[in-house]
Order: structure tokens, then sequence, then C-alpha cells
């Protein structure tokens, strides 16, 4: 069974995670700070891999920490090019504009990845970026900027599409089964509460 840790940050971040199974090792998700290196050392964890969501400049703050502590970082294939240029948005917000790392492997929608002995399937979810994705790991999805707690992600963003993002609700309030829903910002919910809210069908 796996132990997710969430690690609200300070400032304009977004939340990050830790995901381990035994204890010593584990996935990062969307690693917005330095911080989350210290947090991870701090519980005695190592950081073997880290995933993305997506690559707004909110959500891979911590990646160049992490990589020089050996992680490996993925993304959704397509997605690289957001996280390491401008569409990372670094630069319209005053931060550096090529970040300090770069990534190591990328998964396709369908795709289920081993990672610390963690079984995650990979979700496309195009619509707040064209590369977007969701991670399941046994009850938990990891939704990024594309869902939230009472919400949804914007769309008005470089390669972001209404048009997708609708699809990509469609296809997560679809998903047989509960799910524990832990977003890029806000609060945990579930999957059984976004479907009540009717996203699939805005």
């Amino acid at each position: 069974m796996i132990n997710v840790i969430k690690i609200e940050l300070v400032g304009f971040a977004s939340n990050s995670y830790l995901v381990t199974a035994d204890g010593k090792n584990a996935v990062a998700i969307d690693p917005a700070q330095p911080r989350v290196l210290e947090e991870a050392v701090r519980r005695g964890l190592k950081i073997k891999y880290v995933l993305l969501t997506h690559g707004h400049f909110d959500h891979i703050g911590g990646c160049a920490a992490l990589r020089c502590n050996g992680a490996k970082i993925g993304c959704l294939e397509g997605e690289r090019e957001t996280a390491l240029g401008k569409n990372n948005l670094a630069e319209a917000f005053g931060g550096i504009a090529v970040p300090l790392f770069t990534i190591d492997f990328t998964c396709k929608d369908g795709e289920e990845i081993v990672l610390c002995d963690i079984r995650f399937k990979v979700i496309a979810t195009p619509g707040h970026t064209s590369g977007s994705c969701c991670y399941l790991a046994e009850n938990c999805i990891f939704t990024g900027d594309t869902l939230f707690c009472g919400n949804i992600g914007r769309t008005d963003l470089p390669t972001g599409s209404p048009r997708d993002m609708r699809e990509s609700l469609r296809r997560l309030c679809s998903l047989e089964g509960e799910y524990i829903l832990y977003p890029g910002h806000g609060e945990d919910g579930t999957l059984a509460q976004e479907r009540e809210r009717g996203w699939e069908t805005c």
C-alpha cells in the first residue's frame, strides 16, 4: 500500500507530493520548490524519480535540486518542450526562463510504469497544456492543473485548449472506481465529488 505525503509550499507554487511504498524510496510528483528535497531528507526518503503532470514553472521549481541529487525526471511525451522552454511561463512571472535540468524519460497515454515498486498508469489530459496528464496509483489520482476540488484548470495559457479540457474531464469522470483526488492546487477531494459537479458536461 502506498503512502502519499502532501507538501503544501509557501508562495506561488503548486502542491507537491511524495509517494512511497516502502518508506525509503519515493517518487515526487510536481516538485514545485527545492524544499521538496529537504522534506524528503527530513522524512528519511530518497527521491529516485520525478513525475510531472505538466511543465509550468510553479510545478517544476524543485526539479534541478532533485536531479542533482540523483532523481530521474519524466513527463508525458510532448510536454518536454513546455517544461524546458518559454511556455513554462517562468519568464512571464519574473523567474528564470531556462530550467536548470533536463527530462530523462517520457511516457505515453495509457502506459503503466513501475517506479519505486509503485505502479502508475498514465492518462493524457490535454487542456491546461497540450501535454498535461494525470497519474493513477492504487486508489489515488494526481491531477495536476486539470481537475481541482471544486474547480478546473485554466485553458487560456499557451498550448491550452477549452475543447481538449472538456474531453479530458469527460475521460476522468468516466473512470471506473473511486479515487482520492490529489490536485495541483487547493485541497484534496474525491473523484466521486467531482463527478457530482458534472464537469464532464461543461
